[in-house]
């Protein structure tokens, strides 16, 4: 690049040395490739600094050399000529184009940002704040409709040349792939774990009523003349229980009463979690109870794609990849469970 720049530099000397002397080729050389070699190296130096590089710099770079190009030009003899005087000092503002370009790359490779994109983002994000303010409160209605039109443009140049930007939505779109086909081949290759229904629902089974103290046995002692009924003990003393009907039916209703379904707040309340609810943000431990409590909610137990679209159908919020955490702990809990 710098014998690019040197190359354009000399013969730009030489075709005007021969019309208009060696003192005005060295001015013309020092005002076009000169002064372009001063930007270069201003613009080289704020990009390894990790700066934008200012509006002038840049347009100097294609002026200047487009300057001497045309007073090149006038000094030639013929259209050939012309044409060649004409391209010859070009070759500067190419090399310093050049160099800036590789030492923007550099920069970006090394420190991971790019301060050229960045100001030309937020430079495009304040005009945008901007003209969504005015379309928005302005009191003319032709301003407001150019500011609108304007806000739509700028919209469309949002992220342009933003490498890092690229980067993160690759890894964003990487990482969706990678979790869809982790489901999939979930869904093709993994093998059910079956569970006892009993070993599951002991935890979380309704606690009985509690089974009522058996009433006293009263010992009557029969008195002189009374006549004694009813059956006697070793002693021939009656005994009469006083165990009523309500605490018969009681008694009768705890032990042999059937076990209502598990509820999604029964599991939440046996695993200590607030009872999750839907369209709510839940927390790790709120999706696995409610992944178990879904996939046990049908003889034979659901599988992933089922409980998800279960979990989906039932309004619970929660990204594919907590989703798919929060099922891997209670696989590993179901496979640790004697």
């Amino acid at each position: 690049m710098l014998a690019t720049g040197a190359a354009g530099g000399a013969g730009t000397y030489s075709n005007i040395k021969g019309a208009y002397g060696s003192g005005t080729a060295l001015g013309a050389v020092a005002a076009g490739e000169g002064a372009t070699a001063v930007l270069a190296l201003v613009l080289l130096g704020l990009t390894m600094l990790g700066q934008a590089s200012p509006p002038v710099v840049r347009i100097g770079l294609w002026l200047l050399p487009a300057a001497a190009a045309v007073m090149a030009a006038m000094a030639a003899d013929g259209a050939g000529r012309t044409v060649i005087y004409a391209v010859t000092p070009m070759g500067m503002c190419v090399a310093a184009e050049g160099m800036a370009f590789l030492a923007r790359r550099i920069v970006v490779h090394t420190d991971g940002r790019d301060a050229e994109a960045e100001h030309k983002a937020a430079s495009v994000v304040r005009s945008l704040a901007y003209h969504r303010a005015r379309a928005a409160n302005h009191p003319d209605k032709r301003t407001r409709k150019r500011s609108e039109r304007t806000s739509w443009r700028l919209a469309h140049r949002i992220g342009t040349g933003d490498a890092s930007l690229g980067s993160r939505l690759l890894d964003v779109q990487r990482e969706r792939v990678t979790d869809g086909a982790d489901a999939a081949l979930a869904d093709m290759f993994g093998t059910a774990v079956t569970i006892e229904r009993d070993a599951v629902t002991a935890p979380v089974t309704p606690a009985l009523p509690p089974t009522p103290e058996p009433a006293a046995f009263t010992v009557v002692e029969p008195c002189e003349g009374e006549a004694v009924t009813g059956e006697r003990d070793g002693e021939d003393t009656q005994v009469t229980p006083s165990l009523s009907a309500a605490d018969e039916k009681a008694v009768t209703g705890a032990v042999t009463g059937a076990v209502t379904p598990v509820t999604l707040a029964e599991v939440a309340a046996v695993t200590g979690v607030p009872t999750p609810h839907p369209a709510e943000a839940l927390s790790d431990e709120q999706l696995v109870v409610v992944l178990r409590h879904l996939r046990y909610s049908a003889d034979p137990p659901l599988s992933y794609r089922q409980a998800v679209t279960a979990f989906r159908d039932a309004g619970f919020v929660g990204g594919e990849q907590r989703v798919r955490r929060a099922w891997g702990a209670l696989m590993s809990q179901e496979e640790s469970t004697p």
